[in-house]
């Protein structure tokens, strides 16, 4: 009887950690997004349209926004990397880092067309 109960509860315990570890590594793959650096404040289109793009993305982020990568009509909330990203705004963008939903936590941040890193592959 003791021995059934051990063995449920460790086929149980197993279960959970194998859907956890799943979930985990589902939340946490790195990948490189190319796109436009923008903010989280003007995403698709820019608040101030008659300003220039690099001026409007980097006045927005010193008022509290963040930066963010727009990628095929996709706008992802960017954490990291700002000083590169602040010389890239407004411009295209190659963009490594750990994908969860809709936010990138960025390890590495490029211009187009730069040597590619051993970190991912182009899109």
């Amino acid at each position: 009887m003791v021995q059934i109960k051990k063995a449920k509860l460790f086929a149980l315990l197993v279960g959970g950690v194998l859907i956890l570890s799943s979930v985990l590594a589902r939340a946490g793959e790195m990948k490189t997004l190319e796109g436009t650096v923008s903010n989280t404040h003007c995403g698709l289109k820019h608040s101030a349209p008659a300003a220039d793009a690099a001026t409007c993305v980097n006045g927005c982020v010193k008022n509290g926004a963040s930066y963010a990568l727009v990628v095929s009509g996709k706008v992802y909330e960017l954490e990291g990397g700002n000083a590169e990203l602040q010389k890239l705004a407004g411009g295209m963008a190659k963009v490594t880092g750990t994908v969860d939903g809709m936010k990138i936590k960025v390890h590495s941040v490029s211009a187009p067309g730069a040597e590619e890193s051993d970190h991912g592959s182009p899109m």
